[in-house]
């Protein structure tokens, strides 16, 4: 639909550092630079929650750390921005899946610190984060129960999900448009339903 050679596809594992590395290899050797780093890939089980940890956690710090190397003015490159997939989770407590919430809360400190003004005068990038609250995949909410910790959490599960409206992905595609245009480095967004992303705004430290 784009044209030949616009996009390509690199099978890559977030756990995997070699993997990971490799593919952001490719995509330079192919397009001859990069420019945006979406580190996307996160997953919902707290029953799993040593892998959830590593992919939801590491794998945002692993794939910011490379998209520093390879962008980085301070490593040669030509600067750029890196998008956080976070989660409105990440703003709150959630009893019902209390790993994977942890997941989020750290991601909003990492992003908050990394995108503090010293990196991004020292590297040149951006680190954004944007935080959808539930949003429609191929994964339903049933599904998603299946990754609580304990049958005993499901009435906790369903106070928190039974009746919530799930957002299309469309409007998150849009926010992330609206957040690489507008984003300054260290923010962190939220969108839902059908609104305008809104920017997080936070009490500064004493």
């Amino acid at each position: 639909m784009y044209g030949h050679n616009r996009a390509l596809f690199c099978l890559c594992d977030v756990t995997d550092y070699p993997q990971f590395e490799a593919a952001f290899q490719t995509t330079v050797s192919v397009f001859g630079g990069l420019d945006i780093v979406v580190n996307n890939a996160g997953i919902f089980n707290d029953r799993f929650w040593e892998l959830e940890v590593d992919v939801n956690l590491n794998g945002v710090i692993r794939g910011t750390l490379l998209a520093l190397s390879f962008m980085g003015r301070d490593r040669g490159g030509r600067g750029g921005t890196v998008v956080i997939t976070g989660s409105t989770l990440g703003l709150r407590p959630c009893a019902c899946v209390p790993i994977y919430t942890a997941t989020k809360h750290a991601i909003i400190g990492f992003t908050r610190s990394f995108g503090d003004p010293f990196h991004m005068n020292l590297s040149g990038v951006r680190i954004i984060a944007l935080c959808p609250q539930s949003t429609c995949t191929e994964t339903n909410a049933e599904d998603m129960k299946k990754g609580i910790l304990s049958p005993a959490y499901e009435p906790v599960w369903r106070r928190e999900y039974e009746n919530r409206p799930f957002q299309p992905v469309q409007n998150v595609g849009r926010a992330l448009i609206h957040v690489l245009v507008k984003g300054t480095s260290g923010s962190i967004w939220t969108v839902d339903n059908q609104n305008p992303p809104r920017e997080v705004k936070f009490t500064s430290s004493p």
